[in-house]
């Protein structure tokens, strides 16, 4: 049958040579449009990624775990998302979107210990150093600076030196007067 404008009867015929048959309810011709990622599809939106490689690094891998779950995605690309990879394909080369993302909720989290920290330091006196009270704010403030260390993200080190800058001097070699050569002129 050619492309055209045709008729209903003719539609119907063209539909029983081909096997498909017309139905009688017109709900079955419906197709649902599934919503969100569907079943076999593998991509995963960039902000899920986002959510659960921050919630890996924050509340723990078993609550991303937990919650990969309920998309339909695998372990090994939550570690992925974690280290801020798309996957473990892509282990080596981290998405920067991924890994601003993770910074920042450790960012917020480094700065609410780093107040909490301050408040403990600043409310431990000399009058509270003689009691008791003084060894709790000193938990706590040990127990912030902790929070902060393991939030904040890892420093490159220098490999020459102790990290800061390298100066290299060369002092001039002394000769003496026999290692030059000698030319003599007339007066």
């Amino acid at each position: 049958m050619a492309m055209g404008i045709v008729n209903d009867s003719e539609f119907e015929d063209e539909l029983k040579r081909n096997g498909i048959l017309p139905s009688s309810d017109s709900s079955e011709n419906v197709k649902i449009i599934e919503k969100g990622r569907g079943i076999g599809k593998t991509a995963v939106p960039n902000n899920l990624r986002k959510i659960i490689g921050e919630t890996s690094e924050i509340d723990g891998r078993q609550e991303a775990l937990d919650l990969a779950r309920h998309f339909d995605i695998s372990p090994s690309s939550v570690s992925a998302y974690a280290h801020g990879n798309t996957s473990t394909a892509s282990y080596n080369k981290p998405v920067e979107s991924l890994v601003n993302n993770i910074n920042q909720a450790k960012e917020r989290i480094t700065k609410r210990a780093r107040n909490k920290l301050m408040m403990a330091l600043n409310n431990i006196t000399s009058e509270k150093m003689t009691e008791s009270k003084a060894r709790d704010l000193a938990g706590i403030a040990k127990d912030m600076s902790v929070i902060i260390r393991n939030m904040e993200p890892d420093t490159p080190v220098n490999l020459i030196g102790n990290g800061g800058p390298t100066f290299i001097l060369y002092r001039p070699q002394v000769r003496k007067e026999e290692s030059y050569d000698v030319m003599y002129s007339k007066e």
